[in-house]
């Protein structure tokens, strides 16, 4: 809603942030300084748009201690000159949308309760006081420092994140079962989260792509000395037996310009339906899909599909995230790609369900609130019923399979 940053005391930075639905301020009490712009300086910012609460809002704490990171109110942004779901409708079509360079207000520290946390927007209006200390050229280069270290601090507990789901894995090699598959896929989930917050953290900016390859691992691995000779026989067999950068390219075209196999006939219904689109979809996650968006457009015609009631977006967005979760697990299966490993499957569908749960809590918590219309609320809970048992009998079934 509106904030204050205090840096006018060298090396340390107090605030007050007032977020929707909160009626004290959260409480910043952080080490380190601001970029040049902000050192020495009263910030005041209020934002004038439409306020949009966060989901994961609660689990911010009303003390925030810690480490500052980079805090500026000059962070140079890319921002649309049309409303975000015109520009989006045209990012569709692969057409570019207008757009102009901004400043930003950047606030991004490291607490010791919620990790890194970031205010963003080029929306705020600011207002900034007269500076009443300088930042020497010596000072500015420690702060950057200091801001590098605590992003560091960062990234190297999300990488203990990763390090912790990839213990106690079986060998890729032995057979897996859905317990396995459970632990990868959450350690995919790991990697996903620090991938989006380097994404989140650069950008487009110089340099971006390498800074998150190598936080990633990612440049380690490119640029790591190759084998020595010894592991692949004489001298320059294992530059024979490389694949050139031009048949990688052509083995791509070859395998897009395949025609894609086609679903078994007699299987029509039960692996796999074709839509009116002409898509290939598993009925089961046909279903899910069409039911989350029937209750959107209901919940819109009701005014209530931007709600910020919190029970009535858990309902709608887990209901719409079991479809996709539904989806990454049947879709091959609909398209004919012959079965997974049924271990991976099963996996798969029980993250659908624990999704479908979470749709079903939120549909209870709002029903006594007589937001939904009683036919609507009982509709929901029948359908969210169904599709669980529907789920838990694929379940079973994949279990079945060798």
């Amino acid at each position: 809603m509106r904030g204050e940053i205090d840096s006018r005391v060298k090396g340390i930075v107090r605030g007050k942030i007032w977020v929707e639905g909160r009626v004290e301020p959260v409480m910043l009490e952080l080490k380190g300084n601001a970029w040049p712009d902000l050192a020495g300086c009263l910030l005041t910012f209020v934002n004038p748009q439409k306020r949009v609460p966060h989901q994961h809002l609660d689990s911010l704490r009303s003390i925030q201690r810690g480490t500052i990171g980079d805090l500026t109110a000059s962070r140079k942004v890319r921002v649309f000159d049309i409303p975000m779901p015109e520009a989006y409708l045209m990012c569709k079509r692969g057409e570019k949308p207008p757009e102009h360079m901004a400043n930003s207000l950047y606030l991004e520290w490291f607490s010791e309760t919620n990790g890194r946390v970031v205010v963003e927007s080029a929306d705020y209006e600011l207002t900034v006081s007269v500076p009443e200390w300088r930042m020497t050229p010596e000072e500015e280069a420690e702060r950057a420092k200091q801001a590098a270290t605590g992003m560091d601090d960062f990234m190297r507990k999300a990488t203990e994140a990763i390090e912790q789901h990839q213990r106690g894995q079986k060998d890729p090699e032995a057979e897996w079962d859905e317990h396995d598959y459970e632990k990868f896929m959450k350690e995919c989930d790991a990697r996903t989260d620090k991938f989006l917050e380097l994404l989140e953290k650069y950008g487009d900016s110089p340099g971006a792509e390498e800074k998150i390859a190598k936080e990633m691992g990612w440049l380690r691995e490119l640029t790591e000395d190759p084998p020595s000779h010894e592991c692949f026989g004489a001298a320059g067999e294992e530059d024979d037996e490389r694949m050139s950068g031009e048949e990688m390219n052509r083995a791509c075209e070859e395998a897009l310009n395949e025609p894609p196999p086609e679903p078994e006939p007699h299987r029509e219904g039960i692996d796999w339906i074709r839509t009116a689109g002409g898509d290939l979809r598993h009925p089961l996650q046909h279903r899910c899909f069409e039911s989350a968006l029937k209750v959107w457009h209901e919940c819109d015609e009701l005014g209530l599909a931007e709600s910020e009631n919190k029970d009535l977006q858990q309902f709608i967005f887990e209901f719409q995230t079991a479809g996709v979760k539904l989806g990454g697990a049947l879709d091959g299966l609909a398209r004919g790609e012959g079965f997974r490993d049924p271990a991976f499957t099963v996996a798969y569908l029980k993250r659908a369900l624990d999704h479908l749960h979470r749709a079903q809590t939120g549909l209870e918590a709002v029903a006594p609130k007589k937001l939904l219309p009683e036919e609507m609320v009982a509709g929901a809970r029948k359908e969210l019923f169904e599709i669980r048992e529907s789920i838990l009998q694929l379940m079973a079934e994949f279990r079945g399979r060798k």
